[in-house]
């Protein structure tokens, strides 16, 4: 793949590129124009897009893909006005080289394939208000530049060259260093062969949580200093590295390709494999449809290959069939959702090839999500990049009132100005207060996942009692924790929001991004839905499930059932959570409702299973984290909590559990 190419470094010269840009705007007549060889330009382009996500450079179908054939696909999920006007292999075609968009590039899952298929078919610089921190670090390791300098539009359409120390401008000393030597791994090669661990630090200084875990797994290298500062590139060692199906191909396909067949992995007993979006692939519209099931086979073996090769823990798949003989000693489900189920202690310091792996904040450790290379890399050094980012308090005062989950203040938060606006963007954020002490770990939980569609680094709560009781009641662990495991009075935020969660009624998202959030009540006309799928890792856990019953079993008990038309789906996030909620004897009131209930996977919130739509007009209302246009399909979906699925799904339209109730009668 990019690392099979032997690029030179570029050493100090100036760059020169093809003056003929692709500005990703909202005329798509323009960026047509110019896929046939024409020429734009800002003003023609109309407004840039904003908010382009790794769901529309390279959609989930294309994860198939980890090698060259990937250059075929960027941008071909991009919707402008209604229509896609970048087909397969148009970009490659083209020989453009520099694409410029709005703000919050990239935003959206931690796949590397998306700036990979722009280098592949020959994009060396992406142009951007700003940027998602999971895409642009995954550009800087595969060597392709990004940049935030609109002044380089103009100076490139005019056929300047630009030095490389321009490029750079604004990045840290580790990333420059790292797009010098063409990408992580060939750096890694050369600097992080011995990492130590950094020395402790002698400050005094109040520190955060998020800052006193990072600095406690801080490495010390050639090129980076053991205490990094907000802004300063680092490396830290992992407690634990997992991967899942859609990246170890191509991590495998690097690491070999870079250094051989046969590799020594660091500490292969803290790596775990998982098989988490595969499950249900042969009744995924897009994948049959565009006859990529057998691509997937293909992929899910060489993840196989890879992990028998080097006796790395996994967690396979569970079908259908394997569900109706399993005798519990399959142990399946969402990759950071067992993570936090089995694995994640206060205190640690968790990476996954998942933009949700922030999940298991909610534990009290810092887990974030980083890309195919990354993983390349600390699988083989030991060493795993971040920039260290700012801290963003998040104090929820109040409590939230009966029936408003976790899911709605966190739909709630990602409609606020300073969100939408990227404020939080890269953030460490730390949810505190009065309310978040009274969440369950599941509802905390919601919360940390979807820090990635806040923007956010990673998500973090201090551990306390609760995540003491549910240690020992869901992992039979006593844990005990110590007296640093908290923030210091008096640690440096660089903002606090304040959120009276007491104000916060049931919320949904409207089509096409998690920020587009609104009241429920404020909703001008009825909507009405099609399908309504609840799982996913932010909505598939134990305190889920319960939600979901709740609802149910009220209408069951009064002999209601799934409207006419519409299809319920519920996916349980992990086998665990499965086996409580057969043991609590949820199952009954799911049936009679006619719901279709579904093996632990990560489904139709990744295109990858039942729940999804199959054409445009269809509505879904769903529980997942995230809804950018194609994500679950070709229809619109809402966004919206476990309680608002189900209530919706027995009405036909978008309501709440209490709009039910009360339309039937009920207070």
């Amino acid at each position: 793949m990019l690392h099979d190419r032997q690029e030179e470094p570029p050493g100090d010269a100036a760059l020169r590129f093809d003056p003929r840009i692709l500005f990703l705007g909202t005329a798509p007549d323009a960026i047509e124009a110019v896929l046939r060889g024409g020429r734009s330009s800002l003003a023609a382009a109309g407004a840039l897009r904003d908010d382009v996500s790794t769901d529309e450079i390279t959609p989930i179908a294309i994860l198939t893909h980890y090698d060259e054939q990937l250059g075929r696909f960027p941008y071909t999920g991009l919707e402008v006005d209604g229509r896609k006007p970048i087909a397969p292999g148009a970009i490659a075609a083209s020989g453009i080289e520099v694409v410029v968009a709005g703000g919050r590039y990239g935003k959206g899952s931690s796949r590397e394939h998306s700036p990979a298929a722009e280098k592949l078919a020959g994009v060396r610089l992406v142009i951007a208000r700003s940027f998602e921190r999971i895409y642009r670090q995954n550009a800087d390791n595969i060597g392709l530049f990004t940049s935030t300098d609109f002044g380089l539009v103009e100076r490139i359409e005019a056929g300047e060259a630009i030095d490389l120390d321009e490029l750079l401008a604004g990045r840290d000393a580790l990333a420059c260093a790292i797009l010098r030597s063409v990408g992580l791994l060939r750096f890694g090669a050369s600097h992080l062969r011995q990492p130590a661990v950094a020395p402790a630090s002698d400050t005094e200084r109040p520190r955060t949580l998020f800052e006193k875990i990072v600095e406690r797994h801080a490495l010390a290298t050639p090129v980076t200093g053991g205490r990094p500062a907000p802004g300063d590139g680092a490396f830290v060692r992992a407690d634990l590295r997992f991967i899942h199906e859609y990246y170890t191909g191509m991590a495998a396909h690097m690491l070999h390709a870079a250094f051989g067949p046969r590799l020594e992995l660091h500490r292969p007993d803290s790596i775990v494999v998982f098989e988490d979006h595969t499950s249900y692939v042969e009744e995924s519209p897009t994948h049959v449809r565009g006859g990529l099931v057998p691509n997937v086979h293909r992929m899910v073996e060489a993840q196989r290959r890879f992990a028998a090769q080097y006796a790395l823990r996994s967690h396979r798949t569970l079908t259908e069939d394997e569900a109706a003989r399993d005798d519990g000693s399959n142990v399946a489900g969402i990759s950071h959702a067992m993570v936090a189920e089995r694995h994640a202690l206060p205190g640690q310091l968790i990476v996954g090839t998942d933009s949700h792996t922030p999940h298991s904040g909610a534990l009290g450790c810092v887990a974030f999500g980083i890309g195919t290379t990354d993983m390349a890399n600390a699988f083989v050094t030991g060493a795993v990049r971040l920039t260290m980012p700012r801290s963003l308090r998040v104090e929820l005062a109040g409590r939230l009132a009966e029936g408003v989950t976790a899911k709605d203040l966190v739909l709630h938060l990602l409609a606020l100005p300073f969100i939408r606006a990227g404020g939080g963007v890269g953030m460490a954020f730390e949810f505190t207060g009065a309310a978040v002490r009274a969440l369950s770990i599941d509802e905390r939980a919601t919360l940390t996942n979807m820090t990635a569609e806040l923007g956010g680094f990673t998500g973090i709560v201090a551990p306390d009692e609760e995540t003491l009781r549910f240690l020992r009641e869901r992992r039979g662990i006593e844990f005990e924790l110590e007296p640093w495991m908290r923030s210091d009075e008096g640690a440096v935020y660089d903002r606090t929001l304040h959120v009276d969660c007491a104000a916060i009624g049931a919320m949904l998202a409207a089509p096409g991004d998690p920020g587009n959030g609104l009241p429920l009540a404020a909703l001008a006309a009825p909507v009405r839905v099609d399908i309504a799928y609840g799982g996913s890792c932010t909505a598939g856990k134990r305190e889920d499930f319960a939600h979901y019953h709740a609802v149910l079993h009220w209408a069951a008990s009064r002999g209601l059932r799934v409207a006419p038309g519409v299809e319920l789906f519920l996916q349980f996030g992990t086998t665990a959570v499965r086996d409580h909620c057969i043991a609590a004897g949820y199952l009954e009131a799911f049936e009679r409702v006619g719901a279709r209930i579904l093996q632990p996977s990560c489904g139709a919130c990744g295109n990858c299973g039942p729940g999804g739509s199959t054409h445009a007009a269809q509505v879904t209302v769903s529980a997942i984290n995230r809804n950018f246009p194609g994500r679950g399909g070709p229809g619109s979906v809402w966004l919206a909590s476990p309680p608002t699925v189900a209530a919706s799904a027995i009405a036909g339209e978008l309501l709440s559990f209490a709009q039910l109730r009360a339309r039937h009668g009920e207070a």
